[in-house]
């Protein structure tokens, strides 16, 4: 069992920037893949960011890339996600998952723990 626990959010301005962190309770943190997934109101989840167990291989949807990163610290057993240039539309609760297994980066059913969420928002 993975306990995850994002903290972070906040109320920012357009253009700006925000860090959100995800500690998770695995002493086996390491073998896990991680990802960054958002929910806006009356929208489906979607995929933001994910990064292999290494942390050497990262993925990005379209819409955050080049403006977000993901990053990990095994030593800490914690993930982030630094948001840079926000927008309006980056609005939603953020949500951190871990897998241990699949090909797919996106697909939310290939992870296996969620943590609680995050609320970001981006004032215009």
């Amino acid at each position: 069992q993975v306990q995850l626990v994002e903290s972070g959010g906040g109320l920012v301005q357009a253009g700006g920037s925000l860090r959100l962190s995800c500690a998770a309770s695995a002493r086996t943190f390491r073998s896990y893949a991680m990802g960054w997934f958002r929910q806006a109101p009356g929208k489906e989840r979607e995929f933001v960011a994910a990064i292999d167990w290494s942390g050497g291989i990262t993925y990005y949807a379209d819409s955050v890339k080049g403006r977000f990163t993901i990053s990990r610290d095994n030593a800490k057993s914690t993930v982030y996600l630094q948001m840079n240039s926000l927008k309006p539309e980056d609005t939603a609760v953020y949500y951190c998952a871990a897998k241990r297994y699949g090909s797919s980066w996106q697909a939310l059913k290939e992870y296996d723990y969620w943590g609680q969420g995050t609320q970001v928002t981006v004032s215009s």
